[in-house]
């Protein structure tokens, strides 16, 4: 079984218009919340306003039993795929998940669907957007090479900032096509790295960078790494 299917499997068909975040069974909520928490599972479910073309965000507690039961039925080994020190963040309305630092907490990134950053260290951070399409996979844009060029040269960069692309790779998981590279960006003030993972899928092009400051990028790339290489669109 791909990663993508055993990963996400557990979602309940009754909860397409929620959004979740799951944290691992074995690690207790960090996270800042005005509603108790379990030793079993934490979790928040946000509610998305369509008609009001904006996101309505309130926290609900559910009962935890019976969500550890529809999530264990469906996919016992949910909290063993997790990496430990991570938490999961699927979004089953707007059809998209992916993996992000346990100690980093959510914001709000202008243009973005969702986003976390460090405690911290704000510029280090995850963020994910998307547009509307009407391509099927992200092949319809290009070749690899030529699409990451053109975003990173083109979409990413300032006029003034310098771009470098280090790495980049082609995968397919569960008959979806990710694209994933890393690149860095620099000006004479600031340097900052990141991995970004696209992807087309729903009738959307979606997007996820994590990056941190040049700086820290050596320590903190592998980690960061994680989160880029975690991230799935979901069929909606």
């Amino acid at each position: 079984m791909a990663v993508s299917t055993s990963c996400l499997s557990w979602v309940p068909a009754t909860a397409s218009n929620w959004k979740l975040k799951l944290l691992p069974f074995n690690e207790p909520s960090t996270a800042t919340s005005s509603f108790s928490s379990s030793s079993t599972i934490n979790c928040s479910i946000e509610r998305i306003s369509r008609d009001e073309g904006i996101y309505n965000r309130r926290p609900l507690l559910l009962g935890v039993g019976a969500l550890a039961t529809s999530l264990l039925g469906a996919s016992p080994l949910f909290a063993e795929e997790i990496p430990k020190n991570y938490r999961a963040f699927v979004d089953s309305t707007d059809g998209y998940s992916y993996y992000y630092p346990s100690d980093w907490r959510e914001f709000d990134f202008r243009a973005h669907d969702s986003a976390f950053k460090d405690r911290y260290l704000q510029l280090q951070n995850v963020r994910v957007k998307f547009i509307p399409t009407e391509k099927k996979d992200i092949h319809e844009e290009g070749p690899l090479d030529e699409v990451v060029n053109f975003l990173v040269k083109h979409r990413y960069a300032a006029p003034n900032q310098k771009t470098t692309i280090y790495d980049m790779k082609e995968r397919t998981i569960d008959g979806k096509i990710y694209y994933t590279f890393e690149y860095k960006l620099s000006s004479r003030a600031f340097s900052r790295t990141s991995f970004a993972t696209i992807a087309i899928a729903n009738g959307r092009y979606y997007t996820l960078v994590v990056g941190a400051n040049d700086r820290r990028w050596r320590r903190y790339r592998d980690m960061l790494k994680v989160v880029a290489d975690s991230f799935r669109v979901l069929d909606i």
